[in-house]
């Protein structure tokens, strides 16, 4: 019979005794499927949410051998893979900024706005932020997103997305200033 893990065992731990042990990767499972989801959803709309998060946690598990058990936190690379599937929605993506553009600040995809402005008076500019954040590079926006929405620092952002650090941070501040620019030559 298997032991029992503590309640907040690293991920690295379980990744690695569920190589051995399948049913233990649900625990990686229970603990990120929420933020991963509700990553999925503020980039794409909750229509490929659902999708996107049950995929990246399918490939997640098939390849949890070659996970390097020493990052004891798979955050990001849960929000790397999750970034990728994400990518190849770049389209609906789009749509999606695109219309929260249009709506503006009365639309009920609001709160999709209030959560990627955190530094910005979301219920004001909401549509003006969605027409910048479809105007930056896709590269840039993924930095940009994952820092504001996951959460992630400058260089967790750069692991999830399997560039230098200091590629993400220059992508961040690119995003960053284009943001910036976009809302000030709209008189935000």
């Amino acid at each position: 019979m298997s032991r029992a893990l503590p309640a907040q065992a690293a991920d690295a731990v379980i990744i690695e005794q569920s190589r051995r042990e399948p049913e233990r990767f649900a625990a990686i499972f229970d603990r990120y499927y929420p933020e991963i989801h509700g990553y999925a959803a503020r980039r794409l709309g909750q229509g490929l949410a659902d999708d996107v998060a049950a995929e990246t946690f399918l490939i997640a598990f098939d390849k949890r051998a070659g996970y390097d058990v020493s990052r004891a936190n798979a955050r990001p690379w849960l929000y790397g893979i999750a970034s990728n599937l994400i990518a190849r929605h770049h389209r609906a993506e789009l749509r999606q900024y695109q219309a929260l553009a249009k709506a503006g600040a009365d639309s009920p995809v609001e709160d999709h706005a209030d959560q990627v402005a955190g530094a910005v008076d979301a219920g004001a500019r909401t549509s003006r932020l969605a027409e910048a954040l479809a105007e930056i590079a896709d590269r840039d926006r993924d930095v940009l997103l994952l820092v504001a929405w996951a959460e992630l620092t400058s260089e967790e952002a750069g692991s999830a997305l399997g560039i230098p650090a200091g590629t993400a941070r220059s992508r961040l501040h690119r995003a960053r200033r284009s943001l910036q620019a976009a809302l000030e030559r709209d008189g935000s």
